[in-house]
C-alpha cells in the first residue's frame, strides 16, 4: 500500500451508529427472546446471521440484538449509513422486541459517527 493509511480511512464508508444500549431482560428469557426473534426475521425471509444473537443486515445498515452471557440484559446495536436508514434500523429492531413483549430500549446518546 503505497497511500497514507488516512487517505485509505478517508475513502471507507461514513456511517452512524447506536452506542452498544444494553437493557434489563430476566435471565430466563432473555435468550428465549432471540430465538423468538429470530425465527420471525426467517420467516420474513430477511437477511439473518445467528452467530451470539441476531444480525440483521439491511440495505439501510444493520442492527443486532444479543443476550449477556453474564448479565440479566439484552444488548443491542444499530449502523446505518445515514440518519433516516438508522432511524430505519432502529424502529425494526423496536417492533421485534415488542412483538416479544419487551419495551422501547434507551436509543438517547446515539448517533456516535464511524
Amino acid at each position: 500500500m503505497d497511500e497514507p493509511l488516512s487517505v485509505f480511512r478517508e475513502s471507507l464508508p461514513k456511517t452512524i451508529s447506536t452506542p452498544e444500549v444494553r437493557f434489563d431482560c430476566d435471565d430466563h428469557r432473555k435468550f428465549k427472546v432471540i430465538e423468538e426473534v429470530a425465527e420471525r426475521l426467517r420467516k420474513a425471509g430477511a437477511d439473518v446471521s445467528e452467530i451470539d444473537g441476531v444480525r440483521v443486515n439491511t440495505s439501510d445498515g444493520w442492527w443486532l440484538l444479543r443476550a449477556s452471557n453474564t448479565q440479566a440484559v439484552l444488548v443491542a446495536r444499530a449502523e446505518g449509513s445515514d440518519e433516516a436508514g438508522l432511524e430505519r434500523l432502529k424502529a425494526a429492531l423496536v417492533v421485534q422486541l415488542e412483538e416479544s413483549g419487551l419495551s422501547s430500549p434507551d436509543f438517547s446518546g446515539d448517533n456516535a459517527g464511524h
